[in-house]
């Protein structure tokens, strides 16, 4: 058997995404944790000297699929800008040889979103109605795209500083939702909204849950620069919170950080995961309050979406 993997590109992967049921997959793979057939190391982040940046590893085994693998993610601070990038390797197993090399960028967007839409399945209410999406980039649409058939809505608002302006994104925005609306602040964008999916780059808040006008799911996805968070960190305190692995994310998610070092917040007050929800072992909240769903992005996700590609183009 030839040691060298099979190496995909980012067109490729694009290509083979498109042909794949990536939430069909996450929900499998969370089944498979909650049953012990897979296996969640915590990221590992390592940062670079003189403060060029970081890396974090994401970690996985899938028994059940008889592979396993790691999502390595540099973040390199340039002048321009920092750079942000991700290779995946999948490995046998069986064999111990490596399967696949894989340019991770469009793993990563489809599974953070995918991610996103299990939990909104899980969680939101199932008279939810009114959807608002703050960010418009890549990753908010493919939130958009997963989430937009989950429940009946009567409105879609979307909100980014730059949007108004952007027709090109406006325009790959309604090709995926055509009745959705472009929100000029904000402010209306989340105004009696039941779900509110954050979907930026941020290192800080762009919500405060406690302005809101009614109690909704608000999830979060963030950035990998060093304990970015979307909303305030205090406000965990008056939410229900969830997130996708509770043994791992509390250590890396910057809001749930800063909470426990600074506003008494604790880890333990986490009411579930995927791998609970999706087994039943927690059951949908109610929504006296706002609930919260965090996701740090996980191996065993971007071990499963290679894994599928691995055999769609084999």
């Amino acid at each position: 058997m030839s040691s060298t993997p099979y190496v995909i590109d980012q067109i490729q992967a694009r290509e083979l995404l498109a042909r794949i049921d990536v939430p069909k997959i996450l929900r499998k793979l969370f089944r498979d944790l909650a049953a012990g057939h897979a296996v969640q190391p915590a990221q590992q982040l390592v940062e670079f000297p003189q403060g060029a940046g970081d890396f974090i590893n994401y970690l996985g085994v899938l028994a059940e699929d008889s592979v396993y693998g790691v999502k390595t993610s540099p973040y390199i601070v340039r002048e321009q800008g920092a750079l942000v990038t991700a290779w995946t390797l999948l490995m046998s197993m069986q064999t111990g040889q490596p399967l696949l090399l894989c340019d991770a960028g469009e793993l990563t967007t489809a599974r953070t979103a995918a991610t996103t839409a299990v939990a909104v399945d899980a969680l939101a209410p199932l008279a939810s109605r009114r959807l608002a999406i703050i960010g418009s980039g890549k990753i908010a649409q493919a939130h958009l795209h997963y989430v937009k058939n989950l429940r009946d809505w009567q409105s879609i608002s979307v909100y980014s500083p730059s949007l108004l302006e952007d027709r090109d994104t406006q325009a790959l925005l309604k090709a995926i939702a055509p009745d959705l609306t472009i929100s000029p602040s904000r402010e209306a964008a989340v105004t009696d909204a039941d779900v509110i999916m954050l979907c930026t780059s941020s290192a800080g808040p762009v919500i405060d849950p406690g302005a809101l006008s009614k109690p909704a799911l608000i999830t979060s996805i963030s950035t990998n620069a060093p304990r970015a968070h979307e909303i305030p960190p205090n406000s965990l305190n008056d939410m229900q919170v969830f997130c996708d692995h509770r043994p791992t994310t509390p250590g890396s998610a910057g809001e749930m950080l800063i909470a426990a070092e600074q506003h008494g917040w604790s880890k333990e007050s986490i009411i579930g995961d995927l791998a609970d929800l999706l087994s039943e072992k927690v059951q949908r909240p109610g929504y006296d309050r706002h609930v919260f769903f965090r996701s740090i992005g996980l191996g065993l996700e971007d071990i499963a979406l290679a894994n599928a590609v691995y055999h769609l183009s084999n």
